[in-house]
């Protein structure tokens, strides 16, 4: 993990509220589920955001984020040759190299697009991946998983494509030999309950208001079985059985 000052490729706008921002890139491999803090002002706003990586290739490191607050509207207005500020990468990633077999990957919202880098390196180590998407309503980058997926599975909550629904209706865990999740704290209680019953391993990565990212300032620790642990440190992925929901 280090600074780095890199150099936006291009911010583009897919949705009203979700934008994908590319930067140069040139360190070492990213793990799946890893993240960056980013920072592309001076004085305005003090703190970092961070954001999970959503694809890693050609000398680019790809995020693709929702605009909520302040600094994801200041990111929002990046163009092509702007200097954008990193730390990372952070966390600790899914354990993709223990993972074997049939893996599903179950994301809700702007938890889906960690899951996409994690679908490649599955599929690239041998592993049959298939995706679970939820939305709200409008879908974004379902495209980008249908390389390294073997079956897709779409449900939205208010829109016109895909089950209608929610996606852990359409999740058998029972079919894989591990299930691995990010997104809304209430979708992924679910799917570790679902995997809790029929006995199968599960790794949710938590999203955690965080303000250093290096484990420092103790704001995103959580309980957790084995006592506190910080969830941009000794996370953002967990066992989904140490959790304490």
């Amino acid at each position: 993990m280090r600074y780095l000052e890199s150099k936006v490729v291009e911010n583009r706008q897919i949705l009203d509220d979700i934008f994908v921002l590319c930067v140069t890139y040139t360190e070492d491999d990213v793990r799946p589920g890893q993240f960056y803090m980013l920072k592309s002002w001076d004085k305005e706003l003090t703190l970092m955001r961070p954001i999970s990586v959503f694809q890693v290739e050609d000398g680019c490191l790809w995020f693709m984020y929702r605009t909520v607050g302040a600094g994801t509207r200041r990111m929002s207005d990046l163009k092509s040759g702007d200097r954008i500020r990193l730390l990372g990468p952070c966390g600790n990633g899914y354990p993709y190299e223990e993972l074997k077999g049939r893996v599903a990957l179950v994301g809700g919202g702007v938890g889906i697009p960690p899951l996409c880098h994690t679908a490649k390196i599955l599929q690239q180590n041998g592993v049959s991946v298939d995706a679970y998407l939820g939305f709200r309503d409008d879908l974004f980058a379902v495209g980008d998983f249908e390389t390294w997926c073997t079956d897709m599975f779409i449900s939205t909550e208010r829109g016109e494509e895909g089950y209608k629904g929610f996606i852990t209706d359409l999740l058998k865990p029972e079919l894989y030999d591990a299930v691995l999740t990010c997104g809304p704290e209430v979708m992924m209680r679910k799917v570790a309950a679902m995997c809790d019953e029929v006995g199968v391993t599960c790794y949710c990565s938590l999203e955690h208001r965080m303000a250093c990212g290096i484990g420092a300032c103790l704001g995103c620790s959580i309980h957790t079985k084995s006592g506190m642990k910080r969830v941009c440190k000794d996370g953002p992925v967990f066992r989904s059985t140490e959790l304490m929901w």
